[in-house]
């Protein structure tokens, strides 16, 4: 150990040293002169490591156990209490401690049964748990077998640690993930993570999955009892509930529970829909600022794939090096202000977010379901309007649940609002536009398309063929996939693969060419909803909400007027969701011509468009009675 920085102390050895007879006359003295030389050790302690300007390690006791009352005696002063900031209580099983007292030949010890010593430790552990919680300090239990290179962490940690070093370490974090173009005009959307991105706390549902594996040294309400007790939401509150994680669980205890933990946790369709939609925008950046566990939440991004666009701010281990407090949420926003000069606008949706959210450009409040989201939320939000002069806008999810009274409105799919977020100003990339002309499969698939002889059912089924062959070929690729449960073939349960958000995807056959390909479309994504649609107005808000990718599906694309008609009316109402689009052919003219005429450049102000196509033809697909498309799907060739 480094004894530059640590000075180590024996308690026992300190009393003996300073008090008259030594130890031995200390233990024969009363108990009233006990306490006096106890104060004084801890007193002599203090002093010697001020001198020193150097933190003092004791080895001490908190209870003795006493042959006059048969039970174990509390031995802690009030001066302990004001002078230790830091308690760790060294776990080790009654068996174990019953082995070595009989081993040890150095102390004359009563003789204690392993279940009196654990009842002693249990009793322990309890009464300097709520001391400590009592008198701000942190305390932690190391578990047995003892490991040294997590003492001597935690010393270190313990040693380094302030407030300032804190928000240092977090502004660290921050910069880091900030985008290379630094300083400038940029927005920075700064969110909160548990019950503002999703409906679920990650804390409790971890000492919920915490308990339920190991009952007897984990409860449920952990959290609960922490925040509800005299260190509120203080700085020492939340370092007490990283050392409750360490407690708990090792590292690799630690990343199976938060595994399991993010496998129960499911962003709003609208959070995720909005995420991915900024993504895509070069001028804003998002920024997770959670009290909420880091590594949770590292895990439901990447399983969103938005882990690359969003920048975590987030602790949860002592290794993470800081904690997230109310203060330094707000102190973060300001820092971006303040230092990078970053329009903010801040997301959160309980009193530890109001000081970020007053910090903030603009703010908006996530009201979740009433049983869910925060009890306290109303009054406070109510006082930091009402003094504090918060403007602020709310947002409902999901949005049947019932809004907070004295807030204006907004939505998370109104264009409107979206571009208010983004400053008014567009960044993003072209829509894509992927053919497979020339692969070997888009011939073979196209052959029965463009024959003359295939019609009816056997067109039809020709059609639902691409539709499958598009959506797992480029479909798949761009939204991504999921792994949910299934029961493998040998009877075991083992992960399959789905598309990705797949229950919250809606399918549109543009009428009525369309259907045959939608369908194989569906044939992939077994899940989705199914939807027909003549003209564009035929989308309802209704199909759209609650969704995460919308996939129009058409067997031509001649001149691209019907598709820009549909992508027009669904950004009017839904802003943010994926817009796919799948065609068999489409007319060369269509998304190469210029003069910003084509397809492509009418659909640039809009982001998150992408366009896939089994070929590109330089015909033009203005069919007559025996050549449309549709009448060859349906056997309506002779018809008027």
């Amino acid at each position: 150990m480094d004894q530059e920085r640590f000075s180590f102390y024996d308690g026992s050895k300190m009393i003996d040293t300073i008090t008259l007879g030594g130890l031995k006359g200390f233990q024969n003295m009363e108990e009233e002169k006990q306490v006096m030389w106890r104060k004084r050790a801890i007193d002599e302690i203090s002093m010697q490591c001020f001198g020193d300007n150097k933190v003092g390690v004791v080895a001490g006791h908190s209870m003795l156990w006493s042959e006059e009352h048969g039970k174990p005696l509390p031995v802690v002063t009030q001066n302990d209490l004001d002078v230790f900031t830091h308690v760790l209580y060294m776990g080790i099983p009654g068996d174990v401690v019953a082995e070595r007292r009989v081993g040890g030949t150095r102390k004359n010890r009563p003789l204690l049964t392993a279940n009196q010593l654990e009842d002693w430790q249990k009793e322990e552990k309890n009464r300097l748990r709520e001391l400590c919680s009592e008198n701000n300090i942190l305390f932690s239990v190391l578990q047995h077998p003892l490991q040294m290179d997590k003492v001597l962490a935690l010393l270190d940690d313990f040693w380094i640690h302030s407030e300032h070093y804190n928000l240092s370490r977090a502004q660290e974090e921050l910069r880091r993930g900030l985008k290379a173009n630094g300083e400038g005009q940029g927005i920075v959307l700064a969110m909160d993570a548990d019950r503002t991105l999703a409906a679920e706390d990650t804390g409790s549902l971890f000492w919920k999955l915490a308990s339920s594996k190991w009952p007897l040294a984990a409860a449920e309400d952990t959290l609960k009892m922490l925040f509800s007790g005299p260190l509120g939401y203080s700085h020492t509150a939340f370092r007490q509930a990283t050392l409750l994680y360490e407690e708990i669980a090792d590292d690799l205890e630690f990343d199976e529970l938060c595994r399991d933990v993010a496998s129960q946790v499911f962003m709003y369709p609208e959070m995720v829909s909005l995420l991915h939609f900024l993504a895509e925008q070069d001028h804003v950046e998002i920024v997770i600022i959670s009290s909420g566990l880091r590594l949770v939440w590292e895990k439901v991004l990447e399983r969103e794939g938005l882990s690359k666009a969003v920048t975590i701010v987030g602790g949860g281990r002592i290794k993470d090096g800081y904690i997230v407090t109310a203060a330094v949420k707000s102190q973060l926003v300001a820092y971006l202000r303040a230092i990078h000069k970053k329009y903010i606008w801040a997301f959160g949706d309980s009193p530890i977010d109001l000081p970020m959210l007053n910090k903030a450009d603009r703010a908006v409040v996530v009201v979740g379901e009433e049983s869910t989201r925060s009890k306290t939320m109303d009054a406070e939000l109510k006082t930091a309007i009402n003094d504090y002069g918060l403007g602020a806008y709310q947002v409902v999810l999901p949005s049947s649940a019932t809004p907070r009274s004295g807030i204006p409105m907004a939505k998370l799919t109104d264009p409107g609002f979206i571009f208010d977020i983004m400053g008014h100003r567009r960044s993003h990339k072209p829509p894509q536009f992927i053919h497979a002309t020339d692969t070997e499969a888009a011939k073979l698939l196209a052959t029965p398309m463009r024959n003359s002889a295939v019609a009816g059912p056997e067109l039809r089924e020709a059609h639902r063929r691409v539709g499958r062959h598009l959506a797992t070929t480029f479909v798949a690729d761009i939204v991504g996939l999921e792994q949910p449960p299934i029961q493998y073939v040998l009877g075991r349960q083992t992960r399959g693969y789905q598309l990705r958000h797949e229950a919250k995807t809606t399918i549109v056959a543009l009428m009525r060419g369309g259907e045959p390909m939608a369908s194989g479309v569906n044939d992939a994504f077994p899940l989705a909803m199914f939807v027909h649609a003549k003209d564009a107005d035929d989308i309802k808000l209704h199909h759209l909400e609650g969704q995460i990718t919308l996939i129009l599906v058409d067997s031509v694309i001649n001149t691209g007027k019907s598709i820009f008609e549909f992508v027009e009316h669904v950004r009017s109402i839904h802003a943010t969701i994926r817009i796919v689009v799948v065609a068999g052919v489409v007319q060369d003219k269509c998304v190469t011509g210029s003069g910003g005429g084509s397809l492509i450049q009418k659909l640039a102000p809009y982001a998150r468009v992408h366009i896939f196509a089994l070929r590109i033809s330089e015909t033009s697909f203005v069919g007559s009675r025996q050549t449309d498309t549709g009448n060859r799907l349906f056997n309506t060739i002779h018809l008027p």
